[in-house]
């Protein structure tokens, strides 16, 4: 494969860091590279030469939006085929989440997500931070928010883009709801899940500034 999609660039330099070969052996929607390389360790010496595939997803965003009048969240579900595989309930809970489109600002992109997949609106967004999910094979770094939203009093539709398949379930819950899925284990997406750390650390300050506006 000749031509390189912008999302599979080539590996840029790093102090230590040797590129023996950087090699795109898929160029889907996804594209995956095969890279030799080896580095310098931590006392100097030479890494052996190592072989790893480097799966490009690029930037993602996700949402958590928060009722602070009546101290509740929104949450998705949706059947997933990757927790199937891993012998997990497909049926995942999740945040409203996605991927950037190019040159598109993560909080813009984090809203957009939450109208398509939960047809809400936050007024208020906050930052939560930036993460890595799977530093060992993947690029995707996911940039997490949670927005002030008035939510509805109940949610017994399902939301999506038809056009990509998707079939989303909103739950609208109390927080405290929320934060005993967490503790218990219910909750197994690791997006979701520090959303709701930072809410539970946050909330009470969240309350209080949220409320007077």
């Amino acid at each position: 494969m000749s031509a390189r999609p912008p999302k599979a660039p080539p590996i840029p330099p790093f102090p230590g860091l040797e590129i023996q070969a950087d090699e795109l052996v898929w160029s889907g929607r996804f594209p995956l590279q095969r890279v030799r390389f080896s580095y310098e360790r931590f006392d100097g010496a030479r890494s052996p030469v190592l072989t790893w595939e480097l799966w490009r997803r690029g930037r993602g965003v996700a949402m958590l939006p928060y009722d602070p009048w009546t101290d509740r969240v929104a949450l998705i579900e949706q059947f997933r085929l990757p927790a199937h595989a891993a012998g997990l309930p497909p049926v995942h809970t999740e945040c409203v989440a996605g991927l950037l489109e190019e040159g598109e600002d993560p909080e813009e992109a984090a809203r957009r997500e939450t109208t398509e997949e939960a047809a809400l609106t936050p007024d208020l967004v906050e930052s939560i931070g930036q993460y890595m999910l799977m530093q060992g094979g993947c690029d995707e770094v996911m940039f997490l928010h949670c927005g002030r939203t008035r939510l509805p009093e109940s949610a017994a539709v399902t939301h999506g883009l038809a056009d990509e398949g998707e079939d989303i379930r909103l739950l609208i819950m109390p927080a405290e709801k929320a934060f005993a899925m967490l503790d218990s284990n219910a909750i197994r997406n690791a997006t979701c899940a520090l959303s709701l750390y930072w809410l539970r650390q946050n909330r009470l300050r969240l309350r209080t500034e949220w409320n007077q506006e």
